[in-house]
């Protein structure tokens, strides 16, 4: 699997110097992006580029966009014979400097499509860095050194993220019988940053503007004020995160301490990024876990229609 936070760990915390890395611009793919706001005025600074890192027995690849001012969401919509019903809206990590389109985004779709989930990928507004390859390397490392220090991940934030995956769940629900799915079974998944703003998202949301669910991979485990009404949350980490490793597990806590259903999922291994799953660990399992989980909770009818 293609996984760049566990690229730009091994640049932040193993051993920078020795890590061979290579940063290669490529062209934006094309993509059936629908923009969250079609009159922005915004110019379009996003950069996509492909990252390779070769240390020790860590090989890995994968294509990430920066500087996104323009978001959008892309639509990955199943066989209309397969669809539940449900939609997930997926939001990649990166530290709110980058996102992980493939590893966090694409292949997550793909394979909640797969299962006849409609799934969305978020491409939110990040944080400016430094157009330069080599410049934004070592900005990128820096950032990823700090967030492993106690309390600094929480500060790491971009509020334009919270408010762009709210206003994708609005267009969603309003489009809900174009994309064939019910308004009331929608929620998120993220990775990372992406699982803050699914957070965000959730928390600063009101009623029904908020997701149903969310899948809340590899964010920061620590506690949080829960709403009375909050959604159910599905919960994922390693236990060998090296970002949020000794932060226990209060966010799950916290859910369940205000009577909300929690599902937690603590792997042996599988470090910081594994995406869908990293081979050779029990991570690989994380994605049909959580289409378990949703058809637990009755998310996953066998209807292809809304039912709003």
């Amino acid at each position: 699997m293609k996984r760049l936070a566990l690229i730009t760990l091994a640049l932040a915390i193993a051993a920078p110097a020795a890590a061979q890395m290579q940063i290669t611009p490529i062209a934006k793919p094309k993509l059936a992006e629908i923009p969250l706001y079609p009159a922005s005025k915004d110019a379009d600074n996003e950069q996509w580029e492909h990252y390779s890192i070769h240390y020790g027995q860590l090989n890995m690849e994968n294509d990430i966009v920066r500087n996104v001012t323009r978001p959008t969401i892309t639509p990955y919509l199943p066989d209309p014979a397969k669809a539940t019903g449900a939609g997930v809206v997926v939001a990649p990590g990166g530290a709110f400097l980058q996102l992980s389109m493939v590893s966090e985004g694409e292949e997550i779709a793909r394979w909640l499509a797969s299962q006849g989930i409609a799934a969305f990928v978020l491409k939110y507004r990040l944080n400016e860095s430094p157009r330069d390859a080599k410049a934004y390397s070592k900005f990128m490392g820096q950032r990823m050194a700090q967030a492993t220090q106690p309390g600094a991940a929480d500060k790491i934030k971009e509020p334009r993220a919270t408010q762009d995956a709210l206003t994708a769940l609005a267009m969603i629900r309003n489009r809900a019988k174009e994309f064939r799915i019910d308004p009331a079974r929608l929620g998120m998944i993220g990775f990372s940053a992406g699982a803050m703003t699914a957070l965000s998202a959730t928390l600063e949301g009101q009623g029904d503007a908020r997701p149903a669910f969310i899948g809340y991979i590899y964010g920061p485990m620590t506690a949080v004020t829960v709403p009375a009404d909050a959604p159910p949350m599905f919960a994922a980490i390693a236990m060998d995160d090296s970002l949020f490793k000794k932060q226990g597990f209060a966010i799950a806590d916290a859910w369940r301490n205000a009577r909300r259903p929690v599902e937690l999922h603590a792997y042996e291994r599988g470090e910081h990024g594994f995406g869908a799953g990293r081979p050779g660990t029990t991570t690989t399992g994380l994605l049909p876990q959580f289409a378990d989980w949703m058809r637990m909770h009755g998310w996953l009818k066998s209807s292809a229609t809304p039912t709003h």
